[in-house]
Parts: structure tokens; sequence; C-alpha cells
């Protein structure tokens, strides 16, 4: 259907849709009312369920899963996407949803550092400076999540947004489709889940919103995600994150009426504008490149 995209269109054509079905897992956690241990297992569980029965219906049509299993790599690769769902999950519940995604943008940063250092691909000086400006748009919301209480729920967004950038930064060494990885690594949170919850049960007051969350748009983002390292390049992948930064406050807005602080808004608005500039810079500068060539 899309073999006549080139690679990179086919990156974007992953990327975005796996960017768009990431923006409703905040509406959708906070919409279930669960204990945060019972929507972190019951989340994961749906998504490994829904793996599993995708790698059935694979392994019977062509006989093998060798084209889509990851191999050794895809351990570390799942290992920071379960580490990332933890953080994640828990960051929602102990900072507002504008802070978590707002601090989530600090991913393609973190992704162009890790290229750097592993991949050998040296930032642009462009680079350098927005993530500068980005430091200081992160300081605004931090600083107000020290001021109302949600300095744990902020430094576990930190942690998560590090995270997701190791996981793109070793699928895309590797060159292999990380989708499944992604999908796998969904045992992790629920083994930490379901110990948490082992005493008293799972306790989701509408479950049905986390379960079609697992089920459906995670699996879905998660593998889109994932798959476009093969693509695009780490950093580019990793921009892709930042349509839940920018579409998810809107939605809380929307359902909740939940409206982010003045410092939030401030520092979400640094980090647009700075990851905005830096695009078209480089856009200008591969364009500049392409006609000297």
């Amino acid at each position: 259907m899309f073999s006549h995209l080139s690679d990179h269109k086919k990156g974007l054509l992953l990327t975005t849709l796996g960017g768009l079905a990431l923006s409703m897992d905040i509406p959708l956690i906070r919409l279930s009312s669960g204990e945060v241990w019972s929507v972190l297992s019951a989340r994961s569980l749906a998504t490994i369920v829904v793996a599993l029965a995708v790698l059935v219906v694979i392994r019977r049509v062509t006989g093998s899963l060798q084209s889509v299993l990851p191999g050794w790599l895809g351990l570390p690769v799942g290992f920071f996407y379960g580490l990332t769902t933890i953080t994640f999950l828990l960051a929602v519940y102990y900072t507002t949803a504008a802070n978590v995604v707002f601090i989530i943008a600090l991913n393609p940063m973190f992704t162009a550092l890790l290229s750097w250092i592993f991949l050998k691909e040296r930032p642009a000086l462009s680079t350098f400076i927005t993530m500068a400006v980005m430091l200081l748009g992160v300081g605004l919301i931090v600083g107000g999540g020290m001021e109302s209480g949600h300095l744990l729920g902020d430094a576990l967004s930190v942690l998560a947004s590090f995270s997701i950038a190791c996981a793109i930064t070793i699928g895309r060494a590797s060159g292999r489709d990380m989708g499944f990885a992604s999908l796998l690594a969904a045992v992790i949170p629920a083994a930490v889940g379901l110990y948490h919850i082992a005493p008293s049960g799972f306790s989701i007051e509408h479950p049905g919103w986390i379960l079609f969350d697992g089920a459906v748009l995670m699996p879905l983002s998660f593998w889109c995600l994932a798959t476009g390292t093969r693509f695009l390049s780490a950093p580019e992948v990793a921009m892709f994150y930042l349509l839940e930064t920018i579409l998810a406050p809107i939605w809380v807005w929307l359902i909740f009426a939940e409206a982010p602080t003045t410092l939030t808004l401030a520092g979400g608005a640094i980090l647009i504008l700075a990851l905005a500039a830096h695009s078209l810079w480089q856009a200008r500068a591969k364009a500049r490149a392409a006609l000297a060539a």
C-alpha cells in the first residue's frame, strides 16, 4: 500500500500517526479514574495481549517471526520502554498533565546528545543553542512544580524523557524493526503494577477507557514510533513525541477544564518555540547544502 513512498516519507507517516495516538494517553488515563498501580497493570496487560495475538497471526500467515522480532538488542530497548511507561504514568499522578508533556519535550535534546555520544552524529551549533533555551523553559516549569508540590512528578517526567531517548537511540543504532520490542516491553510495567495491587486487587472506576488505551492506542503508538527508527534519524523520531506535548494539554483542558499555570504555559511556549525555530533552521541549512551540492 505504501510501497511507492520513500523511506523518509514512510518514517514521517508512521511517526505522525504514533504521535497522534500517544496524545490521547493522558486523557484516557484520567478518564479511567483508577488507582495508579491498577491503571499501570491493566493498561500494560492489555498491550501484551494485543502484541501476543498479533504475533500469533503473523506466525500463522508467514510461518516465521524472524522478520518482526528485534533480536538481542530488543532487550535493552524493551527495558527502556518499560521504564518509560512506569515513570510516565507515575508522573501523570504526581504532577499536572501540562507539566508532564512539556518536560517530555526534552526528549529530542536527550536523543541528540545520545546520538552524538554513541552514534557519532554530532549535533549542529543550533542544536546546542536550542538545548540551552529548552533548559530555561524546563526550569520555569519545574520551578512552578516546586511551588505547588509537583517536584516528584516533574523529576519522573525528566526520567521518562531520558528513557525514551535511550530506547530510540539503541533502536536506531540496531537498524532493526523495534516495534514489537516496545509492545512486549509492557511485561515490565505489568509485573510492577501487579506486584503492588496483589493484596487488594484492581481499583479502576471506568476500566473501559484504560483497556481501550492499552489495547488500541498504546500498541499503535509504540509500534509506529519504534518502527520509525528504521527510516528516520533518532532525533527526528524523537521530535514526533512532541505531538503529545502540543495536543495532550489541549485535550485535558477541554475534557477536565484543567488550565495550566502561567509558569507552565511560559515554559511550554519557550520549549515549543525553541524546537520550531530549530526545525526551521535545520530545514534551511539542508536546503542551502543541497543547493551548494
